[in-house]
């Protein structure tokens, strides 16, 4: 398996594997070991051995003796034979499509169409022979045959041709002369074609039960499976795939079968239409003509007039084949919207959405996601409102319930209710949710406490709405009490508290905010009064109460002046929210502990004023009040003035408050309740000894609530209630408001139900790990780019700085310097490392799993042990780590990061291949190994499992992933790759989607269950974004139709659950032959399918996962799948599958994956036909036909360009689904106007690239793409190196062709004929360029030029420093190319001739002119020649020669040779065509040396690399030079992440700089110069983008930010003021070397692109214009480690 050679001459795991599917296998026994194993150091000789009496040889014998069972042969005839019945169908449809145009167009009657027609019979026999044929090819030499599937075989192809023959004899005599004589019979034409139909009938009747079959694939499985013995012999001879074990049931249950069934008849009969409007009928007089001129004109040429027909109808023809994928791409985008919707995905939106939605989600909740053993089954609901808060006063909390039995009882009673226990364990589970936000820092603490539900014990209510969901509702109750009157004045002008109090009281999240802030308030005034005012506020509330109870509040109080009150009590709270946290209790009492307590008031009370429920709280206070009546009252001797600006504040609001609240009462003249009350507010604001008037009691007030956690609670709700706008109460991360969108819309979607924990199905994680990061240590952090100059922490906190911000706010930190300290470090660590694509971010997101299943188990009621043994047996994760063992051996760092991930999650295991030498010789025993944590701070060996040799035979991943199996456990087995992420409230949702695995849609058993993805990369850059919407696109909506109504979703990625069982016993999840099973995903989908199991597609789960995001890593990651799927062309899975599924499921297998390959492959072979076709004509004046109207093929670049932008409708169909029409239409355009087409063409060539050259050369490897962030300049060598042989050599080809065509077509309309395949040219050699920074940059380009010549000049330093070494190692795969491949290359040699021929014979720059030339051109060419000799000798020698010397010996011979080249052409016009046929002859000559292995062909292509790197150069210097380009691709960068990053380079240079200048001891004049311009530089682009509309003019306390200019506040100073530094009007650049402006004048990008210039390169130079000034603030520079200090003065010194 090891061997190098080909698939076809080595075998592989599915050879090994079939060979136990033949009688041979019976020979031999199971064991290799034989009992005098003297190298068995285990001791297991006696128990592996073989049994007593068993003398068969071991097993190994007979594998090493196995043949193969399939030949990988590679050429693109193994995939056409897969795909025959694709192929067979275009064939066939078109050619019935041709013969409708031609009878439309000629007016055949019916049955000379029929006739014509019935051609097609011959086609089918034909194809079936040639299918036969291939058949033999693709088994000879070396597939075993049994003598059955030989003769089957040979009677088939003898039969077939039999019946060929005779075919074609017919159709010629049904088509000859009329009245012939043939073998012996005269008969008429007609008489000939019933007997061709006859015949026909014969061969077409297997066509005919096999379509019936396609209709009813049942059928076809009962075939399979039957036990009839005639009916085995008939397969056995006719169908050899019958013979195998697996792909006997594949079939769907009808119901499934209609549907996917008239998916694709709707689609075909829509293509047939559209294909024979433009590609067929277009054509059929064209050939007419052609046909025509033949027929009438002498002297025509049979042969050039059928050439003509097959050149124009190939590129036809090819299209044809390709616009299916273009319509299935349409035909996707309906199906998955559909189905989208039926799936209620995109409900909820926004958090708006969610607001509207909330009070229906616990329902859902509970229904959905908890069993029925939650709640009250085993207890109350009422402990899981247990607190936290150590500070609770459980005297406190009694008095809340009081003592009264009946009250008790009617509280538990309440929270027993149904609907309240809903509430209270959706509540536990959303604050669980919220919490792990707040763990993750993707929400701050202010934004925790606005998400989450508030509980206060011995409160009414057992829980209270979150304030995001009731922040602005008092608001809108204000609004509704203050509507016209004559909205609830009855018709008798009555006007009552039900009809003003309507609409509050029908909105119940209205209702519920008032009560709350009722309640609340009233709390936080008995608190912040304390004793003295008790009796007072009891008596004034429940007074108002008491009219509430009775609907006369109206009759009381003017609730037109309520607003007031309101605005009064919103200050009071705003006040105390603001300053309760901040303030500081003095050490003891300023009233040294005596207080003055006023007594009961004696005025009488009006009888029927009770407490109510509501109030209940307000009695927290009273025993307080007892306490103190045991001292007699003292009246204050002394006078003690406490300056407490706080307490001032809260009282003149609350003063104010109180007057506003007098103001709301009326008729306080006659009605004895409402005086009262005035007098009761009128007493508590005049009292001396009270919290108006006593400075220390006040004080000390404010000093008791503040230390009270259940105070602070309630104020933080009551100011979310009141004084939060719903925007300010919503989390400011995208990442935080898409997670509770998606969680919160998946509540709604059709979930299955959840078992209980113990009736669950158990299921293991598997994550396959090699050396990647883990876990960044402080080295990664702190390591410095050569490109940025800046850290990858620093990088890290400008990319997050939201999120960063609430790390430091979570640990507690006020300076950056401290994150390095003992006890932050661990932390700064994870912080940075789950940001990146590392395993600490893989596998503490997946360890949410055990996290959610003890929240579960808690709602379920079970105890702490019961709970660890349940999460035990039901959830496990194996991190597979291959090289762990190694690791440790070498002390690498990592291996004790993975040991740390262990002792963090106990329930983490580790498994690994460890390898222990027995002698000196080398031989070594492999075992698998599985650790774990001891939860002592050890690794514990838990199992070792003695391997019989290396395990990794063949693709690493797979293997590491196969080895790990026998260490899961659970029935199901979820597979998660290392750029992947969990989140917590998806792994709620797990046991329901294991319970997927009970449901059975259909015949056969579900195996697998697809989850979606969600892309976390793509805001890292505009490339990773175009990335991000296309894997999108892939993994949802491209998902979702596969699994319905298609119905042959396979797997492709790793956030899918395998049912164990199955697969364990059926090969296992990854095939890993090497090369063969390259993308190793999709490999355990054809198993399945053709096993037998049936896959699920979930989208109310989804995991994150990381995409490349530059542009090499992207081409990378095209190249791997690409070579991936020619790979899969060439396996036996995609041939067994393509040969057994029904037509229509076969069409959905092809289309939705391996045939977008396919069809990339024919879409570039298009371009490439139809430029050289146009050419050719153009060459040899075959445009016109005859003397007729040149007809311009339009039709093609409408049909290559027009349907190509129908590939984005999937996309926005996905987006349109989850985001809305509107932002999905912005962001299809978005794309497009930042050069997503190029992008999107660009990878085209890429994947025909790689899939092409897998299947002629082989190579096929798995290419590490890497996970960093890349956005920096790339040169322009590098870029030459990576994308010249895929792209640039193409692309520049295609050029000259469309040239060519251009300089010799007579036809008009030249842009309407070329713009697709200009569009297709540009894109293949401009992509590279237009999405690298920097590339219309002057100074760059020079660099770019510079690097580029210097590599093409290079002669040593391996393939990066020399242009020769890179040649040699780029086209070495010519040497190990078989010949059948080397003829596809020089068939190209015959075009190159045809083209230079064409050339050389044309009349193009003719010399017609009769003057003797002026110079002998013989004589120049002697010159030239004479002068390149001597280059030769000079460049030999030019090191012994002095500087001058040397120096104009190469001018001279180089102006001598243009100077002589130019001559030539000016004296001898010819010269210019015979130049031109050259190339291409030179270059069809140099492929035929190439390919033969010729070395004196590689001065040619040096020239040929230098001519492309001009070219491409050339436009380059032009651009740079007019500056707009620039400007112009900076302006589009802005819109979008890669601007954001592009700017960010220097916000972290200024910030890296500014932590430099001021951590060193003594200052650095030129540093903090350099920081200084810097400034102005991020202060100018933050003008810009602010100008630009990209960020808020204005910051406000919760406002917006802007993540890449507010980078530098806590990394440069912290504790600093805002400095408002406006710049001047005017700042333009000196033009110092190496620097450039952007749009605003400034350096933006000079030493972005070029790497950090050092400390010691010299500031931008700029000057102010004097008449736009504007003063600044200036302030000095401290030295030490003071912050950054900035000062703009009115000119600049001088240097």
């Amino acid at each position: 398996m090891k061997s190098k050679a080909d698939h076809q001459d080595k075998r592989n795991y599915d050879d090994f594997n079939e060979f136990f599917w033949s009688r041979k296998c019976l020979r031999y026994r199971y064991s290799s070991e034989t009992p005098p194993d003297l190298t068995d150091v285990e001791g297991t000789a006696g128990v592996a051995g073989p049994v007593l009496g068993d003398n068969f040889p071991p097993i190994v014998e007979g594998l090493l003796a196995a043949p193969k069972t399939f030949l990988e042969k590679r050429s693109w005839f193994r995939g056409i034979l897969a795909m025959n019945r694709i192929i067979e169908w275009h064939i066939v449809s078109f050619y019935l499509l041709s013969v409708v145009a031609f009878s439309y167009e000629l007016v055949w009657g019916w049955v000379y169409t029929c006739q014509v027609g019935s051609g097609v019979f011959w086609i089918f026999n034909s194809l079936h022979l040639f299918w036969g044929l291939l058949e033999v090819w693709s088994m000879y030499p070396g597939i075993e045959l049994t003598g059955t599937a030989v003769c089957g075989s040979v009677f088939t192809l003898l039969a077939r041709f039999l019946i060929l023959v005779y075919q074609t004899l017919y159709l010629m005599w049904t088509f000859g002369t009329a009245g012939g004589e043939h073998l012996g019979i005269v008969e008429t034409r007609n008489f000939w074609w019933w007997q061709y139909l006859w015949l026909s009938l014969l061969c077409m009747t297997p066509y005919l039960i096999n379509g019936v079959m396609q209709l009813y694939p049942s059928l076809t499985t009962r075939m399979y499976m039957s036990q009839n013995d005639f009916v085995q012999s008939f397969l056995n001879i006719l169908d050899p795939l019958s013979r195998l074990y697996v792909g006997k049931e594949v079939h769907e249950s009808f119901r499934h079968t209609a549907g996917y069934v008239f998916f694709w008849a709707t689609l075909i009969c829509w293509k047939l239409y559209f294909s024979f409007i433009f590609e067929v009928y277009s054509m059929v007089l064209p050939t007419l003509q052609l046909t025509d001129d033949f027929l009438n004109y002498p002297n025509q040429s049979f042969v050039k007039m059928s050439s003509l027909l097959v050149l124009r109808w190939t590129p036809q023809f090819i299209v044809y084949c390709i616009d299916m994928s273009i319509w299935y791409a349409v035909w996707q985008a309906f199906a998955g919207t559909s189905v989208g919707f039926s799936d209620r995905l995109g409900d909820i939106r926004s958090m708006e959405d969610i607001r509207q939605n909330f009070g229906r989600a616990p329902e859902h909740f509970c229904q959905k996601m908890l069993s029925t053993d939650a709640g009250s089954r085993r207890g109350s609901s009422a402990s899981f409102l247990a607190t936290s808060n150590a500070d609770m006063n459980n005297t406190e909390t009694q008095s809340l319930l009081g003592t009264d039995p009946k009250r008790l009882q009617s509280y538990v009673n309440r929270l027993l209710d149904v609907r309240v226990q809903k509430w209270v364990m959706f509540s536990v589970a959303w604050n669980k949710i919220i919490d792990h936000f707040r763990q993750e820092d993707i929400i701050s603490n202010r934004e925790r406490d606005y998400l989450k539900f508030s509980t206060f014990e011995g409160f009414s209510q057992a829980i209270y709405l979150p304030v995001f969901q009731t922040a602005g509702i008092i608001e809108n109750a204000l609004t509704e009490l203050e509507r016209p009157s004559d909205e609830y004045t009855s018709r008798s002008g009555l006007v009552t508290d039900d009809k003003l109090f309507k609409p509050i009281l029908d909105h119940v999240t209205m209702k519920t905010a008032v009560s709350e802030v009722w309640e609340l308030g009233s709390y936080i005034f008995v608190q912040l009064l304390g004793s003295i005012h008790n009796n007072d506020v009891v008596a004034i509330m429940n007074l108002i109460l008491k009219w509430t109870e009775e609907g006369n509040m109206i009759q009381h109080l003017r609730m037109e002046k309520i607003r007031s009150v309101v605005n009064n009590f919103v200050e009071v709270v705003k006040i105390l929210e603001k300053g309760i946290g901040r303030r500081k209790p003095a050490s003891k009492k300023r009233s040294n502990g005596k207080r003055v307590v006023r007594m009961e008031m004696k005025s009488p009370v009006v009888s029927g004023i009770r407490r109510s429920i509501s109030a209940s709280s307000l009695g927290a206070s009273s025993l307080q009040t007892k306490a103190e009546k045991g001292s007699e009252p003292e009246k204050s001797t002394a006078v003690v003035v406490v300056a407490d600006a706080l307490r001032d504040q809260v009282r003149d609001k609350f003063r104010a408050m109180a007057h506003a609240v007098k103001g709301l009462l009326k008729n306080t003249e006659h009605d004895n309740e409402s005086r009262d009350l005035v007098d009761r507010i009128t007493f508590l604001l005049s009292m001396e000894n009270g919290f108006l008037w006593d400075d220390a009691y006040a004080s000390d007030q404010l000093d008791d609530v503040s230390k009270n956690h259940t105070f602070k609670g309630v104020l933080t709700k009551v100011h979310g209630l009141v004084a939060c706008h719903p925007d300010d109460a919503e989390p400011k991360s995208k990442e935080a408001r898409r997670r509770l969108t998606f969680f919160v819309n998946t509540l709604f979607m059709d979930i299955p139900e959840a078992p209980s924990i113990k009736d669950m199905f158990s299921w293991n994680v598997i994550t396959p790990y090699y050396s990647e990061d883990v876990t960044y240590t402080k080295g990664d952090l702190e390591k410095r780019s050569d490109e940025l100059g800046v850290s990858t922490l620093l990088y890290l906190q400008t990319l997050y700085r939201l999120d960063w911000n609430n790390f430091l706010e979570r640990m507690g930190i006020t300076d950056d310097e401290k994150i390095w300290s003992s006890k932050i470090m661990n932390e700064t660590r994870t912080w940075a490392s789950i940001r990146s694509q590392t395993l600490s971010r893989t596998v503490s997101g997946m360890m949410y799993g055990e996290t959610a299943l003890r929240l579960l188990a808690n709602l379920e009621r079970h105890d702490e042990s019961s709970t660890n043994d349940l999460i035990s047996e039901k959830f496990g994760y194996v991190v597979s780590c291959q090289v762990y063992g190694n690791m440790k051996k070498n002390q690498d760092s990592k291996a004790e990061d993975i040991d740390q991930l262990m002792h963090r999650y106990p329930h983490l295991r580790v498994a690994y291949i460890d390898s222990v030498r027995l002698n000196r010789s080398g031989a070594s025993v492999f075992y698998s190994v599985l650790v774990k944590s001891d939860g002592r701070g050890k690794i514990q060996e838990i199992y070792r499992v003695r391997l019989p040799g290396n395990p990794v035979l063949g693709e690493g991943k797979p293997e590491n992933q196969n080895h790990a199996m026998i260490f899961t456990r659970g029935e199901y087995l979820q597979t998660i790759d290392m750029n992947q992420e969990g989140y917590f409230e998806e792994a709620l949702k797990m046991r329901n989607v294991l319970q997927e695995f009970a449901k059975r849609d259909g015949p056969l058993p579900t195996t697998i269950i697809g989850l979606r993805e969600h892309i976390f990369t793509g805001s890292v850059s505009s490339l990773a974004n175009y990335m991000a919407l296309q894997e999108t696109s892939f993994v949802t909506l491209g998902q979702r139709v596969l699994a319905k109504p298609l119905y042959i979703r396979l797997h492709y990625g790793h956030p899918d659950i395998f049912d164990k069982l199955f697969f364990i016993t059926r090969g296992g999840i990854s095939k890993s032959s090497k090369g063969i099973n390259l993308s190793e995903d999709i490999f355990a989908g054809y198993n399945n399918l053709i096993r037998g199991g049936q896959v699920g597609f979930k989208e109310y789960v989804q995991v994150g996962k990381g995409r490349d995001v530059g542009m090499t890593q992207i081409y990378k990651f095209e190249a791997k799948l690409s070579q991936g799927a020619g790979e899969q062309s060439l396996s036996r899975d995609v041939y067994r599958c393509s040969h057994r599924l029904d037509f229509t499921r076969f069409l959905s297998m092809f289309y939705g994956g391996i045939g977008h390959y396919f069809s990339n492959v024919l879409t570039v072979l298009t371009i490439y036909i139809v430029i050289y076709l146009m050419a050719i004509l153009a060459l040899f004046d075959m445009e016109k036909i005859g003397n007729r109207t040149i007809t311009p093929m339009g039709t093609i670049q409408m049909l290559l360009g027009g349907l190509g932008l129908l590939q984005t409708i999937p996309l926005f169909a996905t987006l349109g689904v989850e985001r809305g029409w509107w932002p999905s239409l912005k962001e299809i355009f978005h794309v497009f106007i930042t050069g997503g087409p190029l992008h999107f063409m660009f990878h085209i060539q890429t994947k025909c690239n790689y899939m092409s050259q897998t299947i002629l050369v082989g190579g096929a490897k798995y290419r590490a793409t890497g996970r960093g962030f890349v956005t920096q300049h790339t040169p322009m060598d590098e870029n030459f190196r990576f994308f010249a042989s895929s792209h640039l050599y193409l692309g520049v080809e295609m050029a000259a062709g469309l040239i060519l065509m251009g300089m010799f077509t007579d036809a008009k309309q030249y842009f309407g004929r070329t713009w697709s395949l200009w569009l297709a040219s540009v894109s293949f050699v401009a992509s590279p360029f237009w999405f690298n920074p920097l590339t219309f940059d002057w100074n760059v380009v020079c660099s770019d030029y510079d690097l580029y010549i210097r590599w093409m000049r290079g002669h040593s330093g391996g393939p990066l420093k020399s242009w020769s070494m890179w040649w040699v190692e780029e086209n070495s795969f010519y040497k190990t190319i078989p010949m059948t491949s080397k003829l596809v290359f020089v068939s190209k040699t015959v075009l190159y001739l045809v083209i230079a021929n064409g050339i050389r014979t044309s009349d193009f720059m003719v010399d017609s002119g009769l003057s003797k030339p002026a110079v002998s051109v013989s004589r120049v060419l002697i010159f030239i020649g004479a002068l390149l000799v001597l280059s030769r000798v000079f460049v030999a020698t030019e090191k012994t020669l002095p500087y001058p010397v040397r120096r104009t010996i190469g001018i001279v011979i180089s102006v001598g040779v243009v100077v002589g080249i130019v001559t030539v052409f000016l004296e001898d016009t010819d010269a210019i065509r015979y130049t031109l046929a050259a190339y291409y002859g030179i270059g069809a000559m140099c492929m035929i040396g190439l390919v033969t292995g010729v070395k004196s062909v590689k001065h040619f292509y040096f020239i040929h690399d230098l001519v492309v790197g001009h070219i491409i150069f050339i436009p380059l210097f032009i651009l740079a030079a007019l500056q707009i380009p620039k400007y112009i691709q900076t302006w589009l960068l802005y819109h979008n992440a890669l601007s954001t990053d592009v700017v960010v380079d220097d916000i972290l240079r200024y910030a890296r700089k500014t932590q430099t200048a001021s951590s060193g001891s003594e200052q650095n004049e030129d540093l903090v110069e350099q920081v200084s311009e810097l400034k102005k530089l991020v202060q100018k682009q933050e003008q810009i983008l602010m100008n630009a509309g990209l960020v808020p003019t204005t910051t406000s306390l919760g406002g917006g930010f802007n993540p890449s200019t507010d980078a530098i506040a806590s990394l440069v100073a912290p504790g600093e003021e805002t400095l408002r530094i406006q710049p001047s009007a005017s700042v333009v650049s000196s033009g110092l070397p190496g620097r450039t402006l952007s749009m605003s004048g400034l350096d933006v990008w000079g030493d972005m692109a070029l790497g950090d210039s050092g400390q010691n390169a010299e500031p931008q130079r700029m000057y102010q214009n004097p008449e736009h000034m504007v003063e600044t603030g200036v302030m000095e520079l401290p030295s030490g480690t003071q912050g950054f200090q900035f000062s703009q003065p009115d000119t600049m010194p001088p240097r």
